[in-house]
């Protein structure tokens, strides 16, 4: 996958920027002891940094379908990761590397991603665009300062160009036989209840079906405990009438 994005940087620029010129396209790494062999005009990119695009990763999964449309395996979506390149210009004049890297900086402003007539291998294979920026800032965790550094090298004027690559190489879950009308049954009608679950005492287990347990009767002595109130009608001799309240324990 990086060797192929490496195949078509160096196309497009040979194509674009260079005319089919005598300078060449390396991706060799620019150390101090690389520099001093450099006797030739040049174009370098440095791949330094490879890490995954968080920003496009995606949850849940794709499915695949066969010619009737059904559904037959599943797969993960792909993930990004992006390629990072240094681009640098080596010739003899600083004006000559200058002009160099102005023509880099308009060809690959022209495009968001890497032109589809140019991928090749798996990159054509996937089906998705490939895409690229050119000379953004840099992340806060990193500066060129510090990737010179590690190379032992001299700061020198530069390109960062980032490659966000999609990467499908993730496992396919089969997928179960569609749903059809065989062996289906259906029966409307009162279904039967399960039995309950009962202790050894002949009460229901608490919890054996949805609802409350079931509640166990008053027995007569428990009836007895409580107040009770009677009311009872006594009629006097002239016709009039009273009540009389008699409280029972």
């Amino acid at each position: 996958m990086i060797h192929e994005v490496d195949d078509v940087l160096r196309s497009l620029i040979r194509a674009e920027v260079l005319g089919g010129g005598q300078i060449a396209v390396v991706f060799d790494a620019p150390t101090r002891e690389w520099a001093a062999k450099v006797n030739a005009p040049m174009v370098n990119l440095y791949l330094y940094d490879i890490r995954e695009d968080m920003r496009r990763r995606e949850r849940g999964l794709h499915n695949e379908y066969d010619e009737r449309g059904a559904v037959v395996a599943r797969r993960r979506p792909p993930r990004y990761f992006k390629l990072s390149y240094l681009i640098t210009a080596w010739t003899k004049r600083p004006e000559d590397e200058h002009r160099l890297l102005s023509s880099l900086l308009a060809c690959l402003l022209a495009y968001e991603a890497l032109p589809p007539e140019r991928l090749a291998g798996s990159l054509a294979g996937i089906g998705a665009a490939v895409p690229m920026s050119i000379a953004l800032p840099p992340p806060e965790d990193r500066s060129f300062a510090d990737v010179w550094s590690a190379l032992g090298g001299e700061l020198k004027p530069s390109l960062d160009l980032v490659v966000s690559v999609p990467v499908t190489a993730s496992p396919t879950y089969p997928a179960g036989p569609p749903v059809g009308d065989e062996g289906l049954h259906a029966r409307f009608g009162d279904m039967p209840e399960p039995p309950v679950p009962v202790r050894s005492g002949g009460l229901p287990v608490y919890g054996s079906r949805p609802g409350r347990p079931v509640r166990e009767e008053p027995t007569a002595s428990a009836a007895r405990r409580g107040l009770g109130l009677r009311i009872t009608e006594k009629r006097a001799a002239d016709g009039a009438t009273g009540t009389e309240e008699n409280p029972t324990a």
